[in-house]
């Protein structure tokens, strides 16, 4: 019997467990240009962590490199998500804003349920 989780459809393989070392390996293969910012955020992690005697820091990261994850597994999904963010940035009414606010945040409750994640889990 099998622990890994299914992949959801149209993704790419299955949301990996929220270790740094899984998510790193699931960037490499899904948007190896986002390695270089994990690392370095990884290793800004660690050295609050390590600051504050405290895992808050690493549950963040994790949390949200889990998120990224599960958005980049669905390629026409993470490409909506970055049309929005452009489209956010030029919104010209209020009903527009919120219509746009909307379905970016859909798009990132989804992705939270797939990485396991609850809402208002990542901060």
């Amino acid at each position: 019997m099998s622990t890994a989780p299914d992949p959801a459809p149209g993704g790419s393989g299955p949301q990996p467990a929220a270790t740094a070392e899984d998510l790193r390996a699931a960037l490499a293969r899904l948007a190896p240009d986002a390695v270089p910012t994990f690392d370095a955020e990884r290793a800004t992690a660690v050295a609050r962590a390590r600051e504050q005697v405290s895992s808050a820091p690493m549950r963040r990261f994790l949390r949200q490199w889990a998120l990224y994850v599960a958005i980049e597994r669905h390629p026409d999904q993470a490409a909506r998500l970055r049309t929005l963010e452009d489209q956010a940035a030029n919104a010209i009414t209020p009903a527009q804003a919120r219509a746009i606010a909307t379905e970016i945040g859909d798009i990132l409750d989804r992705a939270a349920a797939e990485a396991g994640i609850p809402l208002g889990g990542v901060r």
